[in-house]
């Protein structure tokens, strides 16, 4: 897995005031254990006093760019001083709108540029309460082999994973490149994977209302048919739950993988095994998952 894809993810995330889940610590704050949470469960979660403080704690902690209506961090405390009531009726009643993400572009190490979907910082403290409810819950399912965005995992785990495998003669890699991931998750897919473990329809339709809030580029309004844009709190953990599906398969086929986000690598120990692999998995991924690989820069490299 190369290194400098792991700088790329962590300097994006510093430029738009995301931090990384596992430095935060994320305490569990539901318990779940394995079956669905429903009825008011997940609403009492996110509306719980200390969660929406430890939300708010890091939502300013990180800081970032305003979002379409101008707030900036600074301003949050005096908006929720008289309006905070007012919010948590909206929220509770089921009456709560996100506003669209301003969209920007920031630069790519390598060339082009990369669209981040930015929401306010309203919307960034609803999506960080509601994605500290899911994280434990999906926590327990997650793949061990998964290390992005994920409470105490880095990407120095994931390189010492892949130093692991390689010693034990995985020496060829099936690198994997998603094209424009972020941007093309299914919105229908992934809510039927969300009410695998989950049938609480007042968060199911906050988070639907999230995937489908729109973008403002500029002046100009874009509806949102698909992705989960990179730039909010809850992005990185519906990211997470869209690709467990991949991991799941991967594991049940027996492959040795190592993923850090988007970003997937599966190692074999032949170039024949290893083109074998690359083509079942991308029948895969479009198939069942409606994802497309760059070809460009998917490959089997030693």
């Amino acid at each position: 897995m190369r290194k400098s894809q792991k700088t790329e993810q962590a300097d994006r995330q510093r430029m738009i005031g995301l931090e990384d889940q596992r430095q935060t610590g994320a305490r569990s704050i539901a318990s779940g254990e394995g079956e669905k949470m429903s009825g008011t469960q997940f609403q009492a979660l996110v509306l719980a006093r200390n969660n929406l403080n430890l939300a708010y704690q890091r939502v300013v902690r990180n800081k970032g760019a305003a979002g379409v209506d101008g707030m900036t961090v600074d301003e949050l405390k005096p908006y929720l001083k008289v309006h905070r009531e007012e919010l948590l009726a909206e929220l509770a009643n089921g009456t709560y709108k996100p506003a669209p993400v301003k969209q920007v572009s920031i630069p790519k190490p390598n060339g082009g540029t990369r669209k981040l979907g930015i929401p306010t910082v309203i919307d960034r403290l609803v999506q960080q309460a509601v994605a500290q409810a899911l994280s434990p819950i999906y926590e327990q399912i997650f793949a061990n082999n998964s290390f992005g965005f994920r409470p105490q995992r880095s990407a120095h785990d994931a390189v010492q994973q892949v130093v692991q495998l390689d010693n034990a003669g995985y020496h060829y890699v099936v690198d994997l490149d998603l094209k424009a991931y972020f941007d093309t998750v299914n919105h229908d897919m992934l809510m039927k994977f969300l009410k695998q473990r989950i049938s609480d329809r007042w968060i199911l339709r906050l988070i639907r209302r999230f995937l489908t809030s729109g973008t403002m580029n500029g002046q100009l309004f874009e509806r949102s048919e698909k992705g989960t844009p990179q730039g909010g709190p809850i992005s990185p953990l519906l990211a997470n739950i869209y690709l467990n599906e991949f991991d799941q398969e991967l594991a049940r086929r027996g492959h040795e993988f190592v993923r850090y986000a988007d970003d997937c690598n599966i190692f074999v120990k032949s170039p024949r095994a290893g083109q074998r692999v690359l083509a079942s998995v991308t029948r895969f991924l479009e198939h069942e998952l409606k994802l497309t690989l760059n070809q460009e820069k998917t490959q089997v490299v030693a």
